[in-house]
């Protein structure tokens, strides 16, 4: 069903630019790169994925169904999103804020044209029916000129949610927590520019410049665009290991390095950061049980600290290996959405925040990623991400932070700020 052609790449850093600028021509585009972050389960530095042969897409309504059979009767690559809402699939909920964006809830495209670079090798697959077009692609990629013109257009970023009314939500959680209806909650707001108009390829590679984090990725659907730093894995499968890594706890890098480890240090041995850490990491464990095969649910890794270039993380690895009885799809159905992003107990969680945050998530805290044709997968977390509405010329970039017992709601909201200086430094 596909050609496979290798080759040697002599600087992998331009060949990943001339890749992405030569992508643009398609109307489906999905591409990723890893940055080389070391990190302990990585398939490959970068992949891109372009032109639909085939697609899927659709609502929250029996969305993880309609995926398991594209994905089992195709059994080729597949590229494409989970949005948040597709927790409407899963559990007896409603998403009814404003949305500004109109992303459809699920989509996956099967590309005629992939590329994968692991180090200096690059893998090209392409579908037989346009295998003849390799050579030529391939030279038209080698001559593209990494240069971007940045875009002086003025863009007015506004906040859904006021400093004042982002305190008085986040107390109001504070009290369902301290009456018992949950541990933690994931609480999100949304930043967001009108009759906007940006270049995506040239905000994406600011925002990847400024993060380099593990899990960025440029995704493009006709007129919807996806420009996201992400530093969270959502869930991987090789084989019947699964792998998820659920990230919470953040801290700010500094420019001193004794600053800096005093920050990483302060962030290692805070018992607020790392109960909300052992929360979600307990439900992620939780979640994997579901379909794991009895007695192999692990944590790998509990509260270690990653650095990335903007912040500190606080990341927990959890694996598990997959019950023979369960499809990959069934993984993702159960442990939908990550809970890192929802808090705990998970359904409650969502109910609140649903009822206080202000926008719709959409693709926002979904999950973007790959199925291979033997059914293995690797997803992100949509976090310190840009998404832009072409057509409706609408920006959004949205963040959170866990709202828990110890709580304090101006220091949560710092935490809001610092999330998104990222995206705010790429669009002002």
């Amino acid at each position: 069903m596909r050609v496979s052609i290798y080759k040697q790449i002599s600087d992998p850093t331009a060949f990943k630019q001339q890749l992405l600028l030569w992508s643009q021509q398609f109307r489906e585009v999905i591409f990723m790169d890893s940055n080389e972050y070391p990190q302990g389960y990585s398939s490959y530095d970068c992949l891109l994925a372009v032109d639909a042969f085939t697609a899927i897409k659709t609502d929250y309504h029996n969305a993880f169904e309609d995926l398991k059979q594209y994905q089992q009767i195709t059994k080729d690559w597949l590229f494409g999103y989970l949005s948040y809402d597709l927790k409407n699939d899963v559990e007896h909920l409603q998403s009814n804020n404003f949305d500004g964006l109109g992303f459809p809830d699920l989509f996956f495209f099967q590309p005629k044209k992939l590329f994968l670079l692991k180090g200096n090798e690059l893998e090209i697959q392409y579908l037989n029916m346009c295998d003849d077009e390799v050579d030529g692609d391939f030279e038209e990629i080698s001559i593209q000129c990494p240069v971007f013109s940045v875009q002086d257009s003025q863009i007015m970023i506004q906040q859904r949610i006021s400093k004042a009314n982002y305190i008085e939500k986040a107390s109001k959680i504070l009290k369902h927590i301290h009456h018992g209806d949950l541990y933690e909650a994931n609480f999100c707001m949304e930043f967001f520019a009108e009759n906007a108009t940006i270049d995506p390829i040239e905000k994406f590679v600011k925002l990847n410049e400024i993060s380099l984090p593990p899990f960025a990725v440029f995704f493009k659907n006709n007129k919807h665009f996806l420009l996201s730093a992400s530093p969270e894995r959502y869930l991987k499968k090789e084989g019947e290991l699964i792998i998820s890594q659920p990230i919470k706890g953040t801290a700010k890098r500094f420019l001193d390095s004794v600053a800096d480890e005093k920050s990483r240090m302060q962030l290692a041995l805070d018992p607020k950061e790392r109960s909300e850490n052992i929360m979600i990491t307990d439900l992620v464990r939780n979640d994997l049980s579901l379909t794991a095969q009895k007695g192999s649910v692990a944590v790998t890794e509990l509260c270690e600290i990653y650095s990335f270039l903007q912040v500190h993380q606080m990341i927990s690895t959890v694996t598990s290996k997959l019950d023979y009885q369960y499809t990959a799809v069934d993984a993702l159905r159960t442990t939908f959405p990550m809970g890192s992003m929802t808090g705990a107990p998970k359904i409650s969680a969502m109910k609140i925040i649903e009822n206080l945050e202000e926008t719709k998530r959409g693709l926002y805290s979904g999950a973007v990623g790959y199925f291979t044709p033997s059914g293995d997968f690797d997803f992100n977390v949509v976090i310190r991400s840009i998404l832009y509405n072409e057509e409706k010329k609408y920006v959004s970039f949205s963040v959170g932070s866990a709202i828990t017992s110890q709580s304090v709601p101006e220091k949560e909201y710092e935490e809001c700020l610092l999330k998104a200086k990222a995206m705010r430094e790429v669009l002002s």
